[in-house]
């Protein structure tokens, strides 16, 4: 079947729409950052450099570190973001665009988050370091998609019964990250987490300033969720779409996060750009060692 121009939207020069670059622009194994500006902040531990790229908030470096071909992207905030960039990741490795026609044979990818998050369990300090094994989405991504196969619905549904979840609200979903992905990154000093993906910075994650949030009592709620010791650790923007789109897609995903705050102990990190940098040095060294 061929793919219409209105649904596998291209470039004049043939570029895939948003993210503005080629099939031959981006390597196999790719870094995810929210921040255009942390792209650089990435490539330029690189030994080379052959692409430079970047459209809107989605900017692409890929190069080669000790070997290996890696890209990095900025995704900006959100699961909104992240349903665009997945799929255009997916599209330039699966799909030919002079055919407009789907590869027979799948490539996967390895997309790596390396992020910044909110802990909300008092023992996970600032500047730490968590791999996200699990995520929970509190937007509606996943419910768009036919996903139901890749979710777990009883911690799920625990979860909804927990927090007594309001209906006027999407449902939340839970989904995994690739677990042979995320052994490439874990160590002793690495926690392990179940992170919360919100919609928003503020209400959504339970920030006061003017305006009323509609269940005060949420972030609690969160933090006393415990589903046969599984619990859940911190907050953040894009986890949960990653991984989601990733196994649909038949990718692999993980999500490293570096912790700038405790909301339940009420800190804030005093260097977070000297701890972010911390975990992206050591992103790269466990990629390519």
């Amino acid at each position: 079947m061929q793919l219409k121009p209105s649904e596998l939207v291209l470039n004049a020069d043939n570029s895939i729409y948003h993210l503005n670059i080629l099939p031959e622009d981006i390597a196999d194994t790719i870094i995810t950052v929210g921040d255009p500006d942390r792209v650089g902040g990435v490539s330029k531990y690189f030994d080379t450099i052959e692409v430079k790229k970047g459209k809107r908030e989605f900017h692409t470096h890929t190069g080669t570190l000790n070997g290996k071909r890696i890209s990095v992207i900025s995704t900006g905030i959100g699961t909104d973001n992240i349903d665009i960039v997945v799929n255009e990741l997916d599209a330039l490795v699966n799909i030919n665009f002079e055919t407009r026609k789907i590869n027979s044979e799948k490539k996967q990818l390895d997309i790596i988050r390396i992020g910044t998050t909110g802990a909300i369990q008092p023992h996970i300090n600032v500047g730490d370091f968590l791999l996200s094994e699990h995520a929970i989405g509190f937007d509606s991504l996943l419910r768009f998609y036919d996903a139901k196969h890749v979710l777990n619905e009883e911690v799920q549904n625990s979860f909804i019964k927990h927090t007594t979840w309001s209906k006027d609200k999407s449902t939340p979903y839970v989904v995994s990250c690739d677990q042979d992905l995320a052994a490439t990154f874990m160590s002793e000093t690495m926690h392990k987490g179940f992170t919360a993906t919100n919609v928003g910075f503020y209400g959504p994650q339970g920030r006061v300033l003017r305006l009323k949030t509609e269940d005060p009592s949420l972030n609690d709620k969160l933090a006393s969720f415990d589903y046969n010791g599984l619990k859940i650790t911190n907050l953040e923007m894009e986890t949960s779409g990653i991984y989601g789109l990733a196994k649909l897609l038949g990718h692999r995903a993980v999500s490293l996060n570096c912790i700038l705050a405790n909301r339940s102990t009420g800190e804030f990190l005093t260097n977070p750009t000297e701890a972010t940098e911390k975990l992206i040095e050591y992103a790269l060294k466990k990629l390519t060692e």
